[in-house]
Order: C-alpha cells, then structure tokens, then sequence
C-alpha cells in the first residue's frame, strides 16, 4: 500500500505531509524562543464521519499546488463584464486539478528534513506529472518548496500554491500584510448566497480600505472579520510575499515566491460564512494563495482575455513539453516583539 503521509522533521520544526493532495498537514514550528506555533488551517471537519465530499474539501489542510487552478461557476450572479468571458460549457472533474483531489507518492529519503513526492495525471490530461520537494531549513523556523510541473503538451492554464494559514478566535486578533502591490480587485461574483461583504468587481488600492457593499469601505486586513463572510479578493502586479502576524500569540508567519511566474495573490476569507455541511459556519481559515489566475474561475476563464489579464496582469502561464516549469517558495515563521 502507498504511504498516506511521510514526516517532515528538522530542528525548528515537525509536520505531517499527506498523500492526499501532497498538502502538508498537522505540525508546529519551533521559534527561536522555544515557543511551538501551528499557524497553517486544518479543516475542523478532518475526523468526521458521514461526509460525502471530494477528494479536495475531505483533506483539507496547510498548503499545497493547484495545477490547473480553478473551477467553473455559475455566472448569473456575476457582472456583465465577467460574463462575457465565462463559458457555460466549461466543465471540471476535479476542483483546483487532478493533484488537489488524488493522492501523491512519496519518494523514500535517507533524512527527516527532505519530502519529495510526484503525481502522475490521467494519459488524457496536458500535464504529465508534478514534483513537489519539501525541505525544513536547518536552524530556522522555515521551509523551502519546489513544485515542478511536466507538461505533456503545449497548454496554457492557471497555477496557484494554495497556502491556508488558521486564524485566532478573537476579531481582529491577526493582521494580513500583503507586500506592495499594483491594484486590488474584489469577487466579481457571488461564492456564498448570504455571505458577501465587499462591492461587486470594484478596484482598490490598500487592503485597509476594501470597497464594501453599503458603499463604504471594509479594513480586510485585521482577522477575523466582525460576523460572517465566505469572499475573495486579488492583489495584483505583488512583489512575492505577504505576512500574517497573530498579534496576542506574538508571532508570524510569511510566504515568499517567484512573483514573475506568480503575480497575483488570491486572498480567500472563509469567515464563518459557509453554512451547509461540512462548513457549519465554523471555518476561520484566510487563504494567501499566489497565483497566475483570475479569482481561481474556470482554467479557460483564466486563459481567456479576462479583465484581470486585459489590464496588465497575467492570469495563466504557458507550458511546453520536454521544458519542466519550477516554482520555488517558502513558508517561515518568526516571533513578534511587543510593540
């Protein structure tokens, strides 16, 4: 049988890897004080029975590769602008790619520090296979990725990390600090009935001042937001990282990437806003997922003359075969000094 996880062990830190969508799972790292901090999501539903879910929402965890990134949606809720480019033939069997929902191999190492695993896509699929490398930094709170993508044809599609990070009970008790970036987009659409806070595909220039649906302006950068929101923003045209600092627990997290082949951030805020099962409104969980996409819609929507990409800002990347595309980045951690 494949292994269902491997261990992923370095000094500063110790974390599940789980075949299930390669996404690393349950783990702390170690700060320099000795304080241990488990700031990546885990979904509050990981041990329950009854759920008939896909591969994707049954695991889901940490921080893992979506390849293609994206799913169709309905597009009657969406501006017209928007719906112009969705296709209503798009269609998907697996939400945010086959490696998101099917379970990954590991490749056996020698030391505890190195994760290495592969998946290989149906014969059918223009993606051959992924590479997925993990190494914990020796004497650091922190950890270098690798994703290597293998087309086996010409394509073009949307590629995202998708990193959640958990949040902190307490409104406002956490602050996102996205790096320097171009425009800020908000959701051109609906993604939960009931759930939106923020104007329909409005434009913005800092996070503390999202354009709201009242008509005034929403601060989205202190977590979690006062009552219940299922939503997502884009920042575009960023300079690779983002930080969330937990403001009680004195400690924070950053992720850092190549932002030439990613150079966007979708920012996905599940804020007690999803109310059927598994969600249960329970779900405090910010998404910080640097992409080459538009708002994670359809892969055809992203590769299309979408208004994201319209404006400057590219939204899919091409791949050829026989020319594996590496992506590197990494998650660290560090402690906060009282202000």
């Amino acid at each position: 049988m494949p292994a269902e996880n491997a261990v992923l062990k370095w000094s500063h830190g110790i974390f599940s890897i789980q075949a299930l969508g390669g996404m690393i799972g349950a783990g702390a790292f170690t700060l320099p004080d000795g304080r241990q901090v488990s700031p990546l999501f885990i979904a509050p539903w990981w041990n329950e029975a009854g759920h008939e879910l896909d591969g994707l929402t049954t695991g889901l965890r940490g921080e893992w590769p979506c390849v293609p990134f994206g799913y169709p949606m309905p597009k009657g809720s969406f501006t017209s602008r928007w719906q112009a480019v969705m296709d209503d033939a798009d269609r998907y069997d697996d939400v945010h790619g086959y490696s998101s929902n099917h379970a990954w191999q590991f490749v056996p190492q020698a030391d505890s520090d190195f994760v290495e695993l592969s998946i290989d896509y149906p014969v059918d699929h223009s993606i051959s296979h992924l590479v997925r490398r993990l190494r914990g930094v020796a004497g650091e709170p922190r950890i270098d990725l690798e994703l290597e993508i293998h087309a086996r044809q010409a394509c073009r599609m949307p590629v995202a990390l998708h990193a959640c990070f958990a949040l902190p009970s307490q409104p406002g008790a956490a602050q996102l600090i996205p790096g320097a970036f171009k425009s800020g987009s908000t959701f051109p659409g609906v993604i939960e009935p009931g759930a939106e806070i923020f104007a329909k595909d409005e434009q913005f220039t800092r996070l503390i001042a999202v354009p709201s649906l009242d008509g005034k302006e929403i601060d989205a950068s202190h977590l979690p937001l006062l009552g219940s929101a299922e939503e997502l923003l884009q920042l575009n045209d960023v300079d690779g990282r983002a930080t969330l600092r937990h403001l009680v627990d004195r400690y924070e997290v950053a992720i850092s990437w190549d932002k030439a082949l990613l150079p966007s951030i979708l920012l996905w805020y599940s804020n007690k806003g999803r109310q059927g099962a598994p969600w249960l409104g329970r779900t405090l969980c910010i998404g910080i997922e640097p992409s080459s996409s538009a708002f994670g819609l359809s892969p055809r929507t992203s590769a299309a003359a979408n208004p994201i990409a319209t404006a400057g800002t590219r939204t899919a990347i091409d791949l050829a075969p026989d020319e594996p595309l590496t992506i590197r980045y990494s998650i660290a951690v560090n402690h906060l000094s009282a202000s």
